[in-house]
C-alpha cells in the first residue's frame, strides 16, 4: 500500500484502530493491480460514518471519477465489534463495489451479486453477520 492511502487510513480511523487494521489487511489481500487502481484513484476515499441521530452525516465524499460513479467506501464503526470475518467481507464488498463504479461484473448484473463475487475472488466469501 502506498504511504498517503496508509496515513489517512490512519487518520481516518484514529479512534476506531481494530477497524482500520481489518481495513489495511483487507487492502494488502487484494490483487495489486486492484489495489493500484484503487489508491491511484483521487476520487476513492475510505470514510468512516459519522451518523448523528438529529445532526445527519458530515462525510464528505469526492467528486466522482472519469467513469462518473464515486469510488467511496462509507463503513460503520461497529464494523470494529462484529468478528473479523464478517468485517473483513463487509471492507472487501465495498472495495468492490468501488473498483466496479457500483456496477456488475462480466456476466454479473446485479451490483450486489458482482461485489459479492468480486470480494469472493479476492479470497473474501460472503458470511453471515456474525
Amino acid at each position: 500500500m502506498n504511504q498517503r492511502a496508509i496515513n489517512n487510513l490512519q487518520h481516518a480511523f484514529r479512534d476506531h484502530p481494530v477497524l482500520a487494521r481489518r481495513i489495511e489487511s483487507v487492502l494488502q489481500t487484494i490483487p495489486e493491480d486492484y489495489r493500484k487502481d484503487l489508491l491511484s484513484d483521487p476520487s476513492f476515499i475510505i470514510a468512516l460514518d459519522d451518523f448523528t441521530p438529529g445532526k445527519g452525516r458530515t462525510v464528505m465524499l469526492a467528486h466522482p471519477s472519469t467513469s462518473g460513479s464515486s469510488r467511496c467506501v462509507v463503513l460503520k464503526p461497529r464494523l470494529e465489534r462484529c468478528s473479523e470475518t464478517f468485517c473483513c467481507y463487509i471492507v472487501a464488498h465495498e472495495l468492490a463495489h468501488a473498483w466496479l463504479n457500483n456496477g456488475g461484473w462480466g456476466a454479473i448484473t446485479d451490483r450486489e451479486e458482482a461485489a459479492d463475487a468480486l470480494a469472493a475472488s479476492w479470497g473474501f466469501d460472503k458470511v453471515p453477520y456474525e
